[in-house]
């Protein structure tokens, strides 16, 4: 029996490498008769009037070339997948949607189309919302009355008068569905030890569970308007002392709010598929956020995933994207989601600087090659001012509406955006991806429909020829001085 034992293991233990051994080949096989049929080459420069152009088709593809150290190359191996793709958005705030009702009727349609439309837009899949009041809100304001700690004033009718309506179109728009996500910038005053919603301060203990509650009042709430709310974030930017709304929490006070409060909370009330997102501030702290709040299993259970910025570079101008990479390789169970990002201290004579655009490709790439599944701009739109905003705090939006003369102006952000936003969609897996030079930078999708999208970006003021191989397949191609391409490939 024992011998007979012996044979059925070694013999299942033979038939299962024999398996393997045949999906490795017909992997490989797919690999070497890698057939593309069709391509095409969009590209903007930040310089020049090129603004996501079909500049190129038809690529005409040989057996590998092996590149030599002094020529730049993009290589990208399709049999390597990694995350799946969730999708690219930005947020609704109280300030895009003053704006936007702010326009004419041709360029309210016009905004929409821009950013919702695939075929006539940048395909925009993913939104944030805010819990009352932030910064790049008119004024100070809550969804209760001061000292209503059992909720029972709780009401959006404020939210009614421009972000409910703004928000729907914006569904509407997308073709009826759009992946949002809320986050809360401060309790009201009452609940804080500070005594205000501005300026910092930490939620008082006693208050905990009436905060949580007020979550889940929000979801519903906004649900019965007839906008789904996929997920939320405990706190924007937990560890920010900000002159607007702000709270603190350590991230062993946000571990325990969430494992204790929150998300019971949201069980209790039937919302436990809502998917809870921790930390939502920069990426230099983000490792040590995780570690604390993942490797609790009695919080951990109830977080999907962690949320980042990118203003950590105002440090020394580097941005951290090896603590993504950190954070995707110790909790790989866990996901990555860029919740926040633009750039401040608006300045109308910097609205064509081809760095602002940069910023936001360099950060896409990093944080997409990283592990990141979704990818969310501050401000979807600003008025010509930066604002509204309560305190001051005026930024750039990809796009900005002229408030006196009802008109929008697309900067190339919008196009940089874009370039990722319109081919690459929900549900795509990332696929391996290197190059050669550090002025050039890439990243690249395979589609559910097959098609493979690559995103390269020249950083530098000089043209550059590179070689783009998709397994053993190589092509050549040129960029621009200041521009960014993407490749499709079917």
């Amino acid at each position: 029996m024992f011998l007979i034992l012996l044979f059925l293991i070694g013999s299942c233990g033979e038939k299962q490498q024999e398996n393997n051994d045949k999906l490795l080949i017909s992997n490989e096989e797919k690999v070497a008769n890698l057939q593309i049929t069709k391509s095409a080459v969009y590209s903007t420069t930040a310089t020049s009037d090129v603004k996501l152009q079909l500049t190129s088709q038809n690529l005409s593809f040989s057996n590998f070339n092996q590149p030599l150290e002094t020529e730049a190359s993009i290589f990208i191996n399709t049999s390597k997948l990694h995350q799946t793709f969730l999708g690219i958005g930005a947020a609704l705030t109280d300030a895009a949607a003053e704006t936007f009702y702010k326009l004419d009727n041709e360029q309210q349609k016009l905004f929409m189309e821009a950013y919702y439309s695939v075929d006539k837009g940048i395909g925009y899949s993913l939104g944030r919302t805010i819990i009352h009041s932030c910064d790049f809100s008119s004024g100070s304001y809550t969804y209760i009355e001061e000292g209503d700690s059992d909720l029972k004033t709780f009401s959006i009718e404020h939210d009614k008068q421009f972000r409910i309506p703004f928000t729907k179109l914006a569904i509407e728009a997308a073709g009826g569905e759009l992946t949002m996500y809320a986050s809360p910038w401060s309790p009201p005053s009452f609940m804080k030890t500070n005594g205000e919603m501005l300026n910092g301060g930490k939620l008082k203990p006693e208050f905990a569970q009436s905060w949580a509650n007020y979550y889940t009042k929000f979801i519903k709430a906004y649900e019965r308007e007839g906008i789904p709310i996929w997920g939320l974030s405990v706190q924007n930017e937990p560890m920010a002392t900000q002159i607007w709304e702000s709270c603190i929490y350590t991230a062993e006070e946000e571990r325990d709010f969430v494992k204790n409060y929150l998300g019971p909370a949201l069980e209790k009330e039937g919302l436990a598929d809502k998917k809870l997102i921790v930390w939502d501030h920069n990426r230099d702290l983000l490792f040590e956020r995780a570690n604390v709040i993942l490797s609790d299993p009695e919080a951990s259970k109830y977080v999907w995933g962690t949320g980042f910025h990118w203003y950590e570079d105002w440090k020394d101008g580097t941005p951290m994207y090896k603590n993504v990479d950190a954070v995707n390789d110790a909790f790989p169970d866990k996901k990555l989601i860029f919740t926040e990002g633009c750039n401040e201290k608006y300045d109308v004579s910097r609205i064509e600087d081809p760095k602002l655009a940069e910023r936001y490709g360099k950060a896409m790439i990093n944080d997409f090659n990283n592990g990141t599944v979704a990818w969310t701009d501050w401000n979807i739109l600003l008025d010509e001012t930066g604002g509204p905003n309560h305190v001051g705090n005026l930024c750039f939006a990809p796009v900005h509406g002229d408030t006196q003369t009802g008109k929008l102006t697309f900067t190339n952000s919008y196009y940089y955006i874009g370039h990722f936003s319109k081919f690459i969609r929900p549900g795509a897996k990332r696929i391996s991806t290197g190059t050669t030079a550090n002025h050039l930078s890439a990243t690249s999708f395979k589609n559910i429909d097959g098609s493979i999208i690559i995103v390269a970006l020249n950083e530098s003021d000089k043209a550059i020829d590179y070689m783009l191989t998709v397994d053993k397949k190589t092509t050549n191609l040129n960029m621009l001085a200041r521009s960014i391409q993407t490749i499709v490939l079917n």
